[in-house]
């Protein structure tokens, strides 16, 4: 698809798998290039995209044949991750546009991400009897002064058996292939929140849907190289393990011996 919205598919996924990226670049349509001149610093920011997601989140799709939706289209123009009437759906510079140019946004950017993401897990439903939808994101490791203490997230709705038990899974399991790192669930966000999980929840019972936001630590994509291949390696074969692959004890194996230092 095109403006930033990129789905792919390849062997059928294990178990339902979606795979989701809403906040995956900072790039701003030619159009609104001048509403963001001057908020360059902003977009590079963790305001203006999540860094690291895409590619952790192309990295699971192409490790579970997943299907995968993304977008690079940055949310300060318009927050997929958001419900329309949602204060956060457009940012300050966003909200400056006249009401009917952001009903073309809206058009054009947020519901084609939407649609395809629904049709995605939809798809899920009718072909395994149940959607298991992974959302990509990352978080900035300091927010207004006070440090995030977590190397990874996992947010999912507590009321919901299926989301619990995963979590509580791939926890242990994360926590099995890199001894050291800090996982948390339902941190640094609340795992109910608005969000791409919650709307699906709204309209999908516990039975067909599962839904889990991913949530890196940026520390860890900003130290690159190996030690960052080697952070999403752990997460792969972690969520494998969480999902009963008996591939999963070599996979952690190596993912464990590939990572020195977890928080290096």
């Amino acid at each position: 698809m095109s403006d930033g919205h990129v789905a792919e598919r390849g062997d059928p996924a294990s178990a339902g798998l979606v795979i989701t990226c809403e906040h995956g670049g900072n790039r701003i349509p030619p159009l609104y290039h001048e509403l963001f001149a001057s908020c360059r610093e902003l977009l590079d920011s963790h305001r203006g995209y999540d860094p690291g997601a895409l590619i952790m989140a192309r990295d699971l799709a192409r490790a579970f044949a997943a299907p995968l939706v993304t977008s690079t289209v940055s949310r300060l123009l318009v927050d997929l991750n958001r419900s329309v009437g949602h204060p956060r759906l457009h940012s300050e510079a966003s909200r400056q546009v006249p009401a009917e140019p952001r009903e073309r946004i809206l058009t054009r950017y947020y519901q084609p991400y939407r649609a395809q993401a629904e049709r995605l897990v939809g798809q899920a439903i009718a072909e395994h009897g149940l959607a298991i939808h992974v959302s990509s994101h990352s978080f900035t490791p300091e927010l207004d002064g006070k440090v995030r203490h977590a190397d990874i997230g996992l947010l999912y709705d507590p009321g919901r058996p299926g989301e619990v038990l995963l979590c509580e899974r791939w926890q242990a399991s994360l926590r099995a292939c890199g001894p050291g790192l800090t996982v948390r669930r339902n941190y640094p966000y609340a795992g109910k929140g608005d969000g791409l999980t919650a709307s699906f929840r709204q309209r999908l019972p516990p039975s067909a849907y599962i839904g889990v936001e991913l949530e890196v630590n940026q520390k860890h994509v900003a130290s690159g190289g190996r030690h960052w291949r080697c952070m999403r390696r752990l997460i792969v074969e972690s969520l494998r393990r969480a999902l009963a692959d008996p591939r999963h004890a070599q996979g952690c194996e190596l993912a464990h011996n590939a990572l020195d230092s977890p928080l290096a």
